[in-house]
């Protein structure tokens, strides 16, 4: 599945890269590649998280 992604500058010339599709989905890198493949991780990450089972339980 291909997700869209927002890379930008960020402090100390370090990129940074998020995907708005999935909130809170967010990344660095050294470099433009180094950010992209961190995303990758983060948003396997984020959607195994996701696709877990949550429970919730009542008072």
């Amino acid at each position: 599945m291909k997700y869209k992604v927002v890379i930008s500058k960020g402090e100390d010339d370090w990129y940074v890269v998020e995907c708005p599709f999935i909130p809170g989905c967010v990344s660095q890198g050294k470099n433009f590649e180094e950010a992209l493949e961190n995303i990758k991780d983060a948003i396997q990450g984020c959607l195994t998280v996701s696709n877990e089972k949550i429970e919730i339980k009542g008072e």
